[in-house]
């Protein structure tokens, strides 16, 4: 019977393991990603601006 126990925990705590590991490099994943958006809104956020501004040149013709 305590052997029984035993086994179960130690099958638990390696899944428990196993779903940490996958869980941080899923963190990673999400955070490279998150950061690549970041850098892409501020690329579009560039752009527009270049663009408002030249409207801006146009209006006052």
């Amino acid at each position: 019977m305590d052997r029984e126990i035993f086994d179960v925990l130690e099958n638990r705590v390696e899944v428990l393991l196993r779903d940490y590991a996958s869980l941080k490099q899923e963190n990673v994943t999400l955070r490279e990603e998150n950061e690549r958006l970041l850098r892409e809104r501020e690329e579009f956020k560039s752009r527009i601006d270049a663009v408002l501004v030249k409207l801006e040149g146009v209006g006052s013709l």
